[in-house]
């Protein structure tokens, strides 16, 4: 994915979580971990792209998880994906 694009996705997604829903429950960090768990990043993969321990990383999985009530990460990426779809229907 190019950094536009990335770039765009983010900016929309943060704007997601301002407006509500189970994404709105989460914190800038947390999204930016569901989001990178949506591009199919490991947890390795996450850590090394946010410069922080993977642990900190499995640390905000969970509260991800909690927070959006799943169990795996197809469904985060499902969630996230199924609000950027409604918020661009919307548009």
């Amino acid at each position: 994915m190019d950094t536009e694009v990335e770039a765009a996705t983010e900016a929309r997604a943060r704007e997601l979580a301002r407006r509500g829903g189970r994404i709105g429950r989460l914190t800038a960090r947390e999204l930016d971990v569901a989001r990178l768990v949506a591009l199919g990043l490991d947890n390795k993969e996450i850590a090394a792209l946010l410069t922080v321990a993977t642990r900190t990383v499995e640390t905000h999985l969970r509260s991800v998880f909690a927070k959006l009530d799943v169990d795996r990460r197809a469904a985060v990426a499902f969630l996230l994906a199924r609000t950027l779809f409604a918020a661009r229907r919307e548009a």
